[in-house]
């Protein structure tokens, strides 16, 4: 099959409605600032549209297309990718490009069926459907015996979604040819723990080993318990610091929910040094760049403490973003729903990439922490990655 002949097939589908979803990544210019584009059918006012999401580096865009207008803007997308992996009604195409456009194409045929999902802004569909019973929110009280989301608890389902969605998304940064190794850091009451556990496991049969550590003996003790009670047996908890654990020399995923201030930059430099490719961060209190703030210029801001806790937060992770950017990895700052209705509700994403930072980059990742007088503790730790 040649790239023309190609574009047509695959935009044939589109046109007859197929679509289900699609992911375009593999960018052929590493330099460049947009990563991966999805792809998903949406009805806008009685209008079959496609909604394009595109995804940059650093930030997130959303455009709706109309059906006659798509081919126009795949005809300005593919060019620059070399992968497409796509769902539709009755199969999967995966499609991989080399330099000079010769075309792979791969077709998965499926047993069922499936039903095109054109909701936008009504129904939320999530990936783990509320109707459906899950025996970990069944467990954890999230669910009745019969798969209904208790009341009180419908926004721990919206986060758990949340969560889950972020670890659909890291699929293709982990590996697909050997166990995958899983560490939570402050893993707490682990509802999302779980979730993780149960969507790449059992959802998504993958060969995983988790470990959740936390300081709780006692809620460690009961997470132990309801992972053997649900045969999780890949799923342990430990009783433990972050900076005390140092059983690992090699891992693939860290994740750190709501750790305390540095505890933070403790978990993010141990992802860093293990070689993680996959990182999510949910950060929490963040006091040591408040400590240090003392910049005459933003003083108009600073003299007023709520004010300047809340800028030091965000600066905060800001300069983890930007640390975990200069040591190799392709990272976000994203909304993450938070159950406690806080503005503590960031979530940073980072997949490594090997990518070197420029001079330009370190020079203005020092002019900033130069102009705020701070010394972060993450850099401290990455020293030897810089």
């Amino acid at each position: 099959m040649d790239f023309e002949q190609m574009k047509k097939e695959f935009l044939e589908h589109i046109q007859n409605k197929e679509l289900i979803n699609a992911t375009i990544s593999q960018p052929r210019q590493k330099s460049d600032d947009l990563k991966r584009v999805k792809l998903k059918p949406i009805e806008l006012k009685g209008v079959y549209q496609i909604q394009i999401e595109y995804q940059y580096e650093r930030i997130l865009k959303h455009e709706n297309v109309i059906l006659e207008k798509f081919s126009d803007s795949f005809d300005i997308l593919i060019p620059q990718f070399r992968q497409i992996h796509a769902q539709f009604k009755s199969q999967n195409i995966h499609i991989q490009l080399s330099k000079k456009n010769k075309v792979l194409w791969k077709t998965e045929k499926l047993t069922e069926t499936k039903e095109v999902n054109l909701s936008h802004n009504r129904k939320k569909q999530y990936l783990l459907d509320d109707t459906t019973p899950y025996p970990f929110l069944i467990r954890l009280g999230v669910q009745t015996e019969e798969g209904k989301v208790k009341k009180q608890k419908y926004d721990k389902f919206k986060q758990i979604n949340r969560f889950v969605e972020f670890i659909d998304d890291a699929l293709e940064h982990l590996p697909k040819d050997r166990q995958i190794r899983i560490l939570d850091f402050g893993s707490g009451k682990s509802y999302l723990t779980f979730a993780l556990y149960h969507y790449l496991k059992v959802e998504k049969g993958l060969d995983i080993r988790v470990t959740g550590l936390d300081l709780k003996k006692e809620v460690i003790q009961e997470c132990n318990k309801i992972a053997q009670d649900l045969n999780y047996d890949q799923l342990e908890f430990l009783v433990g610091d972050i900076n005390d654990y140092n059983d690992e020399n090699s891992v693939d995923m860290v994740v750190t929910l709501h750790a305390c201030d540095v505890a933070t930059d403790m978990a993010l430099a141990r992802a860093v040094k293990w070689g993680a490719t996959v990182i999510l961060s949910v950060p929490c209190c963040q006091h040591e760049l408040n400590r240090q703030l003392h910049s005459p210029a933003m003083e108009i801001m600073t003299q007023h403490g709520l004010i300047k806790e809340r800028f030091a937060s965000l600066a905060t992770d800001s300069i983890r973003a930007e640390l975990l950017t200069l040591v190799g990895y392709e990272t976000q700052i994203l909304e993450f729903i938070d159950i406690e209705h806080t503005p503590k509700n960031i979530l940073i994403r980072a997949y490594f990439s090997g990518k070197k930072p420029s001079q330009q980059q370190l020079e203005r990742y020092h002019a900033f922490t130069h102009f705020l007088s701070a010394k972060p503790f993450l850099e401290n730790e990455l020293k030897e990655f810089l």
